[in-house]
């Protein structure tokens, strides 16, 4: 990716949400993929809550089958909000947002 504007996409959903028979980030970063989006990374979380204000946890004595999972996703503006669609069709709980971004520069990972 260019350095330059760009947009960021963060999808906020839980651990056992799914997308059919799959876990639902499987599905939004297989989509993501496939749609070109320059690069997504999913960050699971030891804690957090959301709109039912219901605490999911890592905690040993509490511990959560829901926890955080974060997506992230930059690319430009127009290909970023192409798929803001498909994500609503996928996404029946969890939270979207956009923001601009500027990019300082982008380099291949041997990941």
């Amino acid at each position: 990716m260019e350095p330059g504007e760009a947009m960021k996409l963060t999808i906020y959903i839980g651990d056992s949400f799914r997308y059919g028979r799959r876990k639902l980030y499987y599905a939004i970063v297989e989509m993501l993929h496939d749609e070109g989006i320059a690069g997504a990374t999913v960050l699971h979380g030891i804690e957090g809550y959301g709109v039912d204000k219901q605490i999911h946890t890592a905690r040993i004595l509490d511990l959560s089958n829901d926890l955080p999972v974060i997506i992230t996703a930059i690319d430009s503006a127009e290909k970023i909000e192409a798929v803001i669609p498909k994500l609503d069709t996928m996404i029946d709980k969890g939270l979207v947002t956009t923001e601009e971004v500027r990019v300082v520069f982008s380099r291949p990972t041997s990941l």
